[in-house]
């Protein structure tokens, strides 16, 4: 059995909870490792000073905003190629590999472009005060062009989860996060670059991730053939892409959305704020990430299951990505709650950033245990082609909920409520999640019953004969 038999069979068949971590752990490497470029940056630049770790902060939702270009075509093609997979059909899920990628370049290309044009006036928009702009201006001149490269490197990651070739994920990233640790105290302090150095580091780091990504998908090991023979720019494909892509995409823009509101809401007490929530960010982002990563491992099986009919196995995957996704959520809130100082510490040893830092890691670590169901669930709706329901949960946590507290609480309750609006916003999206997917698990409980009574009727029947 060569690799590619592998693979779908490993996403096909088997023990679910060893399918999923097989498939999960590479991509929850991978995801984890992309967010510690984010924390990399923030530790080794905090060292410069405050001002200059809250110029990293503001420049953060731009990213996040690049990063949803990518999974706009990533996960949105993703879920399609699964389903394609599971029905056999190769040659449609090469074309819309093949699409998805190209298409990803050439719109990051242009929203990248437009950015750069207005640069100053979208960092000041991001809440960067006037002592923090012109650190947030050197950092970001250099590092957003160069984010074309995490575009192409997130968009191969949901690519190549869709396949179950997650390993290749895990590699590329890791390497791209060994050589940026190592790079960024050379370029920030050997070198003498400052704030620039971590930009330089970082965007050298990507382009080594985006190199293995070319090296595989030139290679004979994946079963996708991606290339310019395969771009097919059609109806179906885009509709498949952007039905799954757009809310993906709406859940980036609103999380850019609220960063940018609590960046904003943050600057009106000091630096210190904003550096401090800044680091909030990033600490809850490692979590976020993993669980992320975790559900992209349940995607390419939810996908292939529900296209194949195989409802029992869809069942089980759902049941054990909850289990295990909460079981990781209630460890990783233990940790954050016992050893906040230490974590803030490693950040800065401004006393004002600690003294925030730490409440606000504390009052959002207090819903992380919501983190799993919401994520679960709102990739089960993408990876079965469910767009509206898909959609409400994706814009739910960062939009429907988050931004009206973000435009109240603070006015009411000062910086505490800008702390406690997250964690007031997991609770509403938890029960809304939960709403929303009733009748959908529902349907796949029923389905899945009905099958195991074919299966006995059919295994009965043969022990007859």
């Amino acid at each position: 059995m060569d690799s590619k038999e592998k693979k779908i069979k490993l996403i096909s068949e088997g023990n679910i909870t060893k399918s999923l971590f097989s498939l999960g752990i590479p991509v929850i490497l991978g995801m984890f490792i992309t967010s510690l470029y984010n924390v990399v940056d923030a530790i080794f630049v905090g060292g410069l000073g405050t001002r200059q770790m809250g110029a990293v902060s503001i420049s953060y939702p731009i990213l996040q905003l690049i990063i949803g270009l990518g999974l706009t075509f990533g996960s949105g093609s993703a879920s399609y190629i699964s389903r394609l997979l599971g029905q056999k059909k190769n040659k449609e899920a090469d074309e819309t590999a093949s699409t998805a990628l190209v298409s990803s370049i050439v719109v990051g290309i242009i929203i990248i472009a437009v950015i750069m044009c207005f640069l100053d006036k979208i960092l000041s928009l991001l809440g960067a005060t006037p002592t923090i702009l012109p650190y947030a201006h050197q950092f970001a001149m250099i590092y957003i062009p160069g984010a074309i490269l995490n575009i192409i490197n997130v968009t191969m990651n949901n690519i190549s989860a869709s396949e179950g070739a997650t390993k290749i994920s895990m590699t590329s990233m890791l390497m791209g996060a060994i050589i940026n640790t190592i790079l960024e105290p050379i370029f920030i302090y050997s070198l003498n670059l400052g704030i620039q150095g971590a930009a330089i580091a970082t965007i050298i780091a990507q382009g080594i991730t985006t190199l293995l990504y070319v090296w595989y998908i030139s290679s004979e090991r994946s079963n996708l053939h991606i290339s310019i023979k395969n771009f097919c720019p059609n109806k179906v494909i885009y509709s498949q892409i952007f039905k799954i892509g757009i809310p993906t995409l709406l859940f980036q823009l609103l999380s850019t959305a609220s960063m940018a509101l609590t960046n904003s809401a943050a600057s009106h007490y000091g630096d210190s704020a904003v550096a401090a929530m800044g680091v909030m960010t990033r600490v809850m982002a490692l979590g976020a990430y993993v669980i992320f990563g975790y559900a992209k491992g349940f995607q390419p099986i939810a996908g292939f299951s529900y296209g194949s009919k195989n409802y029992k196995r869809l069942k089980s995957a759902i049941s054990a990505s909850l289990k295990w996704s909460t079981i990781f959520c209630i460890i990783l809130e233990a940790i954050f709650l016992i050893l906040t100082k230490q974590i803030v510490g490693l950040f800065s040893k401004d006393a004002s950033v600690i003294s925030i830092g730490v409440d606000a890691i504390r009052a959002n670590s207090l819903t992380y245990i919501t983190l799993g169901i919401q994520y679960i669930y709102a990739t089960l709706f993408l990876s079965l082609g469910k767009a509206s329901r898909g959609l409400l949960a994706n814009i739910s946590r960062q939009g429907i909920f988050f931004i009206p507290l973000m435009l109240t609480l603070p006015k009411a309750f000062g910086l505490n409520g800008i702390i406690f609006v997250q964690p007031i916003a997991d609770v509403i999206t938890t029960i809304f999640t939960i709403l929303l997917v009733l009748k959908l698990q529902k349907q796949i409980d029923n389905a899945a019953k009905k099958q195991e009574l074919i299966e006995e009727s059919v295994s009965s029947n043969n022990y007859s004969v």
